[in-house]
């Protein structure tokens, strides 16, 4: 009988509220500037059709806490998401408040020299989410406020009716590339404002109807 030569790692998974239920985390996809304002500050000023990257489940952090500066970089960015979670047959399952981490100035280096800049995006610890909203309980997310405080001030502000591309159009674009499954995230973009942060700074993040996340990033051990 075949067995596994070890143990497989633990499913990455979000706490759901009001349940004792987990949602199992399969797959993470984020869109890449899906705000006006926020393509503007990275130079890009024309509506574009979506296009996606993807974040490893070990990017994960669960419902907020600590997030330990990553190695390759001194330029970390944060930039606040609504985040889809994507339930049995396509539908939404839930929400989430999300923080998409990048290296910065290792991304413009990849970029620079036309290379791939996945590692940028996707490590560990890349991806805090906060505990998810069951569907059910949030009415629409085509308009609300999206915030990001860093250190109890504000860095970023915005609303979800400014996406370029709607939460809609994002699942039925993506869909085109490969079905969806049951655990997906999709990471739905952000506003305008991302910027460094650094070791011991406490960011609070944001969405109206959704919730709150917090994390705070540490030095790494």
């Amino acid at each position: 009988m075949s067995h596994f030569a070890f143990d497989p790692p633990p499913i990455a998974a979000l706490p759901v509220l009001g349940s004792d239920s987990l949602f199992p985390v399969g797959r993470i996809f984020c869109v890449g500037r899906n705000y006006d304002s926020h393509a503007r500050e990275m130079g890009q000023a024309n509506r574009e059709p979506p296009f996606f990257f993807t974040k490893q489940p070990n990017a994960l952090v669960a419902g907020g806490g600590a997030v330990p500066y990553p190695p390759l970089t001194a330029d970390l960015h944060h930039e606040v998401e609504l985040v889809v979670a994507i339930g049995p047959g396509g539908s939404i399952f839930g929400y989430g408040v999300g923080l998409d981490f990048t290296r910065r100035d290792l991304q413009a280096e990849m970029k620079k020299g036309g290379k791939p800049w996945d590692m940028t995006k996707s490590f560990d610890a890349a991806a805090p989410v906060s505990a998810l909203r069951p569907a059910v309980e949030v009415p629409q997310v085509a308009t609300g406020r999206i915030t990001l405080t860093v250190n109890g001030l504000p860095r970023q502000e915005g609303d979800l009716s400014e996406m370029i591309w709607t939460v809609p159009e994002i699942i039925a674009e993506l869909a085109r590339y490969q079905p969806l499954a049951a655990g997906d995230l999709i990471f739905t973009g952000t506003p305008a404002g991302v910027g460094a942060v650094l070791p011991g700074d406490r960011l609070e993040g944001s969405v109206a109807g959704v919730g709150s996340l917090v994390v705070e990033i540490t030095v790494a051990g």
